[in-house]
């Protein structure tokens, strides 16, 4: 234990220290604790370092370094410590992703070094929900897609990525990678969607899981078919889905300028209850 305020990489003796500090917060942290509770806290397994902030010799905040910057649970004082941390590092994530609190100033503070960012999105409200919905009726033709569905599935998935963060995830490796994380998913149970005609007309994915919270991700809608209520119907499926089968508290984050979506969202039975900030290099 240290006996004053400051920051180190976290080892695997420290995977207790950390979960009690990622499940302090089970809804927001979801993605980080979803990757520590199945790979602990060795960098290789993890796929990046968690750095941890002791304050008075306890550790109270984390941040997670890897394909995104992740503040978990963090205090001014730890940002702080973190942006020093980074600068030294240099940049090594593709984004910059957390509580929109602590992620602003932690932008604040690499911007002159990092910047400027491809994309700034400082206000995603996260939204949150434990029941199904009691307004909208579930699509009973959204489900689980089947592994020998790959072919069907990626072409929507890279449409919508490409659509949400602006450059298409087939860049750089070809692909592979992201190819690899809806192979995850999918082998998983967690990617559902509404085929016909070998066609997806919607999908989603429950992302990150835990034993307390999931998130759900990659909604889209076929371009010819939106505005047909395809989304809350969609949605309202793959949260029976998610309470049922995965955890028992579901959530989500979206674009503020997506009025359309949050709007559906919450016919659907979503709250927001804080926000996401995301920096895009």
């Amino acid at each position: 234990m240290l006996t004053q305020s400051s920051t180190r990489v976290l080892e695997p003796a420290d995977l207790g220290a950390a979960l009690a500090v990622l499940e302090s917060a089970p809804v927001e942290n979801a993605f980080v604790t979803a990757r520590v509770q199945l790979a602990g806290l060795d960098p290789w397994r993890l796929g990046g370092e968690m750095w941890g902030w002791y304050s008075d010799g306890h550790l109270t905040s984390l941040c997670y370094s890897g394909a995104n910057l992740v503040p978990v649970c963090a205090t001014p004082e730890a940002v702080r410590a973190f942006a020093d941390r980074a600068r030294r590092t240099g940049r090594r994530c593709s984004s910059i992703v957390g509580p929109a609190e602590p992620t602003a100033h932690l932008w604040r503070l690499l911007e002159p070094g990092w910047g400027p960012a491809r994309d700034v999105r400082a206000h995603q409200p996260l939204m949150v929900t434990d029941r199904p919905s009691a307004t909208v009726e579930a699509d009973p033709l959204v489900r689980r897609v089947r592994k020998d569905e790959m072919d069907v599935i990626m072409p929507a998935c890279v449409a919508m990525f490409t659509e949400e963060v602006g450059i298409s995830p087939l860049a750089g490796d070809g692909g592979l990678l992201y190819q690899a994380r809806v192979a995850e998913l999918v082998g998983s149970g967690r990617a559902f969607a509404r085929i016909e005609d070998g066609k997806v007309l919607f999908k989603a994915e429950i992302g990150a899981a835990t034993r307390q919270a999931c998130q759900i991700q990659g909604v889209w809608v076929a371009p010819e078919h939106r505005g047909k209520g395809l989304s809350e119907t969609g949605m309202a499926a793959v949260l029976r889905y998610a309470l049922a089968d995965v955890a028992p508290v579901a959530s989500l984050y979206v674009n503020d300028y997506n009025t359309p979506a949050r709007a559906a969202y919450r016919r659907v039975g979503f709250e927001e209850v804080g926000a996401f900030m995301s920096v895009l290099f």
